[in-house]
């Protein structure tokens, strides 16, 4: 059985100009991403790697998961890949996710994340908003085959002030 939950970045700042990548969480956000975790702990316990995109939001977005939840950083993996908007990209790097791992957790961004969701999910799309997460499961024993799995969305409206 795989297990895969998509974290999208926590809110972003505009308030500086710097490239797309390089923006940083407001503190509105750090403060939600920080509240997910501990309200929604018992969904990534187990949890085996942790892999990022590169942008500046989507790493301290995992680095807060990591540490409110006290998990090791070892766990933590950054890949060029997940720095997407495309949902066939992502589509494509969760079909060559490591068998070796059975819950992953992917940190990035829309609309690619709300598209997976919805491509691999059994409800209906819901659109995933910062800091807010889906977990999919699925019946599979490796990663290339998946195809629908059941879902579970992580959108809390007391977590989204």
């Amino acid at each position: 059985m795989k297990e895969l939950i998509l974290l999208r970045h926590a809110k972003s700042s505009w308030d500086y100009a710097v490239a797309d990548r390089d923006r940083v969480l407001q503190e509105k956000g750090i403060q939600r991403i920080i509240n997910v975790a501990t309200q929604s702990a018992h969904i990534f316990e187990g949890v085996e790697v942790v892999i990022s995109s590169p942008a500046i939001r989507a790493l301290h977005t995992a680095t807060l998961l990591i540490k409110t939840l006290q998990l090791p950083f070892s766990l933590l993996k950054v890949n060029e890949t997940l720095y997407t908007f495309d949902a066939a990209q992502l589509i494509d790097f969760i079909h060559q996710l490591d068998d070796s791992h059975n819950k992953v957790v992917l940190v990035g961004h829309n609309p690619a994340f709300t598209d997976v969701a919805a491509h691999f999910g059994d409800q209906p799309e819901k659109h995933l908003s910062t800091a807010a997460w889906a977990r999919i499961r699925f019946e599979n024993a490796d990663w290339k085959t998946l195809l629908k799995g059941q879902i579970q969305y992580g959108i809390p409206n007391e977590l989204l002030s």
